[in-house]
């Protein structure tokens, strides 16, 4: 997927979409979020604050990452949304399930506890 960016900060993974998740390309941030969990850190922050846009597929994709996170002892939460973006993560009870932040860092804070 060449609109997903990722890093390290501390002891967490950041995974960076751009752009659009959407059923063109879920199956590709699945796949590519799936390898670098499996590969590195298992908290993860998404940091969503180039995405414009996320569909059903793109958050489905999204929980997939988690419960491998999950799985490996880690976690998942999401940080820097766009309005549009934050509205579809509240509709579909994301914000509620994996938290929104305001900053990476805050997201980071909020997985190490």
């Amino acid at each position: 997927m060449a609109n997903l960016s990722h890093d390290k900060l501390g002891n967490a993974l950041i995974l960076k979409p751009s752009r659009r998740i959407d059923s063109s390309n879920a199956k590709a941030f699945e796949d590519e979020a799936a390898a670098l969990v499996d590969s590195g850190p298992k908290l993860v922050v998404i940091d969503a604050s180039d995405l414009d846009y996320i569909s059903s597929a793109g958050l489905r994709g999204i929980l997939t990452t988690a419960k491998r996170a999950k799985a490996a002892g880690g976690g998942l939460t999401i940080a820097c949304a766009r309005t549009n973006v934050k509205e579809v993560l509240a509709v579909s009870g994301f914000d509620n399930i994996f938290g929104l932040h305001a900053s990476v860092e805050a997201a980071v804070a909020a997985l190490a506890k």
